[in-house]
Order: C-alpha cells, then structure tokens, then sequence
C-alpha cells in the first residue's frame, strides 16, 4: 500500500518523535506546576515550542495559543470573535468551499443570531473579490476565508482579501492548515489577524495545534471557547498537552529549515504523475493550475467502459482520498467540487492524490500505468 494521502494526515517524523519522546516518562511534569522543577522544565519546553511556532509564521511567541487541534482553533476563533464583537454587529463572511469546521461552526453561529454570508467561487475555487467588497457591511466583524483548500489545493489571494476586509474594520482569520510546511507563512505580510496550524499535517503528532491571534494593529479579542485555569493568557483553560506541543514547535522549525527541499521533490513527483494522466481523454484537473498547492492533485477521471471507478482499481494499492478526511465517514458528494461547478456524478468520479517528501518517482510510474491500463 503506498501512502498518496498527504492532506489528511502525514507521519510523524522521527526527530520529532524523539523531541517528544523524553515528556512522557523523564519530563512528565504540568506546565502549570511553578512550585517545583518537574513543572518549570516542561514550562520551559511549551515556551520554547511556542517560539518555533511563532519563528514558523512571523509572529510573536505571546500571539500563540495551543490548542487540540485546527478544529478546535477555528470554532475558537469564529464563536469567540462573534461573542467578542457583538456590540458592533452579528455579520461574518465565508465562503463555500471551506473545511466543514467553518462551515458548521457558521451554521451553528446563524442558529445563534448570526448573519452569514457564503460567498461563490469559480470553476477555478477561488472567489470573487468584487463579491466580497460588495458583501461587507458596517455590521461584519468577521471575514473567514481559507488559504489553500485541503481538496483542492487552489490558493486565495490572501492579501487583497485581508486589504479589503481592513478597509472595513473587520477581522481576518484564515485557515491555514493546509498551507503550513507547502508555502511560507508571514502573518505581517499576509495581512493575517488570526490563523491556525495542526500539527499532524507538517509531520507531527496528532491532538495538537495552534490558533494566531494578532495583539496588536489591530488587537483582535476573543470571548474564551474553554474555561477552568485560565490557562494560554486566560484564553484557552486546560491542562497543556507537553508531549505535542513540544512536538509541534520541532515539526514547525522542520519544515522552516526543510522547506525548499521538499518543495522541489514533491512537486517533481507530483507533476510526473498528472503529466502521463493527461493523456486519457476527457481527464480534468479540477481547480486551478496556477494558484494551487504544489503537492496537490484533484482528478476528474471519465468512467470506465464497465461503468466502474479509477477509484475502485486503485484503493486496494494507493491511500487516496475522494475528499476531505473529515467527511469522507459520510459518503456524501463532495461540497468543495460541487461548489466549483461540478455535478454530483462527476464529483463522485473525482480522485485526490496528496504527496509528501516520502514519496519517490517509481511508486507514481506504477500508479500512471495501471490507470492508463484501465482506460
């Protein structure tokens, strides 16, 4: 079985396992126990991941706060700005292609008086900016649009939307997830007011990961989503998870100091693979081929003279994925192909393939020829 599923999880890498390896026997303490040593070391460790964290997207150490993963950051972030901001109004605006984290997070905000706009995307994913400028209103607090998508791979302008969104008072927050380790992240750069990472997408473990929050021009608040400790600057009370925050701070200085290397590899890989598939007729590359994550690939794959799927030949020799992780338990048409324009016969006959820096040439010559021997 060779491992094509990148964008859905990756393995641990084995320097950060050995980073964390020592904070469940040897250095076992609570990072909030400041009477004693066991507690000051693993206090030490957290404060020095969430400097490899903030080194990793140009923050600062004090704007990042741990959580258990990107799930949990967005839900913090979007229930705790709509509680935060309700004296200036009840607006956000999304988009329809997002990770069902938002997209549930804002259905279950209208259920609480929220006002959401799901803005359109193109066949290319990505939205209209003139849509969004049109859509803002003196009551939005917050526009909530994803960096890279995890099916896909398009690519936001992130830039001009956080410059249209300042323009209007508003707060930025994207989900970066997908992003983390495939492109540079600058917070500063890309206008960024709030953002996440998990770490089990850069080669960490998994049930840890990390919410931005911009302190400063402008300093974005946050109604607490937990309570119990004050814990995180008050702002997410818990027991840390030592252990994998230790390992998120050594996956992200990894992929910082890694990042051209494995950028190269892959998308050699990567490109090999959609270079020989294009020779089947009809074959599409869904979303676009000029602002998309270099190790994604989503395939539209004509069906099969017997009626049957790729899909269906390949899955028993390649961990691909007919969508996002976190939905595929439902086995519904995929929300993100659909919205792009796709019907759902189409959606259902389309194939993602997600490289990691573990994966070599060979293992896609193989996977080339036995498609192309379907057809």
């Amino acid at each position: 079985m060779i491992y094509l599923d990148y964008n859905a999880t990756t393995p641990v890498d084995e320097r950060v396992l050995a980073e964390m390896l020592p904070f469940f026997t040897e250095h076992f303490g609570n990072a909030n126990s400041n009477t004693h040593p066991f507690g000051w070391y693993a206090q030490g460790a957290v404060e020095k991941a969430r400097q490899q964290v903030a080194n990793f997207i140009d923050a600062e150490s004090s704007e990042i706060i741990f959580t258990s993963g990107a799930t949990e950051a967005i839900n913090m972030a979007l229930k705790g700005v709509f509680e935060a901001y309700q004296s200036k109004g009840n607006h956000i605006i999304t988009c329809k292609t997002e990770h069902k984290a938002v997209l549930d997070t804002c259905t279950f905000l209208e259920e609480k008086g929220a006002t959401i706009t799901y803005l359109s995307v193109d066949r290319e994913g990505r939205i209209d900016l003139d849509e969004l400028q049109e859509s803002l209103t003196n009551k939005t607090i917050l526009v909530a649009i994803m960096a890279a998508n995890n099916e896909t791979g398009v690519l936001q302008d992130l830039e001009k939307i956080a410059e249209i969104t300042h323009q209007n008072d508003s707060i930025f927050f994207s989900d970066t997830t997908q992003m983390a380790s495939k492109l540079p992240i600058d917070v500063n750069e890309m206008g960024l007011d709030m953002c996440c990472i998990s770490a089990h997408k850069l080669y960490g473990p998994k049930g840890v990961g990390a919410l931005y929050i911009r302190r400063k021009n402008p300093r974005v608040n946050l109604i607490p989503l937990l309570h119990g400790g004050g814990h995180e600057n008050n702002k997410r009370s818990g027991t840390l998870n030592v252990s994998g925050i230790v390992g998120l701070g050594k996956a992200c200085e990894i992929a910082q100091n890694e990042f051209w290397d494995n950028n190269m590899h892959i998308s050699k890989v990567r490109g090999y693979l959609e270079h020989q598939l294009l020779e089947i007729p009809n074959l599409t590359i869904n979303g676009s081929t000029k602002y998309r994550l270099y190790n994604t690939s989503n395939l539209y794959f004509p069906k099969l003279k017997d009626g049957s799927s790729v899909f269906s030949h390949i899955k028993n020799h390649y961990a691909v994925s007919l969508g996002s992780a976190c939905t595929s338990a439902n086995s519904e048409s995929s929300h993100v192909l659909m919205a792009m324009g796709l019907n759902k016969e189409e959606s259902n006959n389309c194939v993602r393939f997600s490289f990691g820096k573990k994966n070599q040439k060979e293992e896609v010559e193989k996977l080339a020829e036995m498609i192309l021997s379907l057809y």
